[in-house]
């Protein structure tokens, strides 16, 4: 058993450029595959597959949240992570004071109403952005945006059940513009809650209500989109399509939330599905399936071994 701290950073659906293949991943998996992003005490990453079937086991070994350091944005294509320079606690989310004002990836929420952005994340802003609308499994609809790189990689990660592109826009501005017009105009949040998501997979909306509401969402903001003024996109009608790796998680099936916090203790389970940072999880010694919020243990300290989760002491309370 290894006592290497790790530093988690979340889970992703696609390594990063130019980096080594995630540890037990395939060559090929959906349009990115889910990892678990991990930092050593000296910088370096590590990238845990999150496949079906893959065993995950940790010990929280520190109190609270650490932080995760701040991103400098090069270029379209190129980005760097730098370290928090005195390993402070996080009071921002997941950063510390500093590192949340040094966050260059901050600053683009504010770039079309004329905020001030560095060179490299011009450029990255200025290259072609998609506007989608996304469903998820309780129903909440939202408006989100993603460059085009990450088209893909981006809905998975924010764990959608249904979604769809409705413009492709030639920049970052624009996209951002049209988002804020959805919101003020056809109403939709442009964030859902990751607890709420988790909640919601417990029980899944049926499959053919899921892709009901999403294309009447997105049907009413393309008609939106007909009549505004905003130039420099075109209306699309193209649909996302769901991991394969999450499919478990939204068939007709008894789930249970996990019953332990992520902040403390040892947890040890199999992972056979994922949706975002939720994973459907098996612990030993029962065939009860779990709803592991795996975003819960973003920005804790850990230990890999192999740890497993004590099952409720009660299992017909599960039934």
């Amino acid at each position: 058993m290894t006592d290497t701290r790790y530093l988690v950073h979340g889970v992703f659906w696609d390594a990063p450029e130019g980096s080594r293949a995630p540890e037990g991943s395939r060559a090929a998996d959906d349009g990115g595959g889910a990892v678990l992003r991990l930092q050593s005490p000296e910088g370096d990453f590590r990238q845990l597959s999150l496949s079906p079937g893959r065993r995950l086991g940790f010990e929280v070994v520190e109190p609270g949240r650490s932080c995760l350091g701040h991103i400098r944005v090069q270029s379209a294509t190129s980005r760097s992570h730098v370290l928090c320079a005195s390993a402070a606690p996080a009071l921002r989310g997941k950063q510390c004071e500093r590192c949340f004002v040094l966050d260059e990836s901050r600053l683009m929420h504010d770039f079309h109403r004329g905020g001030r952005v560095t060179p490299g994340l011009r450029d990255y802003l200025m290259q072609e952005h998609w506007l989608y609308i996304a469903t998820f499994a309780g129903g909440a609809t939202k408006v989100g945006t993603a460059s085009g790189p990450r088209k893909w990689n981006r809905l998975a990660e924010q764990g959608a059940a249904a979604a769809a592109y409705v413009a492709r826009a030639r920049d970052g501005r624009v996209v951002r513009i049209l988002e804020d017009l959805v919101t003020a105009e056809v109403g939709l949040t442009q964030q859902v809650r990751s607890a709420a998501k988790a909640d919601a997979l417990l029980q899944p909306l049926p499959e053919r209500d899921l892709q009901a509401a999403n294309a009447r969402a997105a049907g009413e903001v393309r008609t939106l989109l007909a009549r505004t003024a905003v130039d420099g996109f075109v209306t699309v009608e193209e649909q996302w399509a769901r991991p394969a790796h999450a499919e478990a998680l939204y068939g007709p099936a008894q789930r249970h939330a996990y019953p332990h916090a992520l902040d403390q203790g040892q947890h040890g389970f199999t992972v056979t599905a994922l949706s975002g940072a939720n994973a459907l999880a098996r612990l030993d010694g029962t065939d009860a399936a779990f709803v592991v919020n795996l975003s819960q243990f973003a920005a804790r300290t850990i230990i890999l071994g192999g740890y497993a989760s004590e099952v409720p002491a009660v299992q017909e309370s599960l039934f």
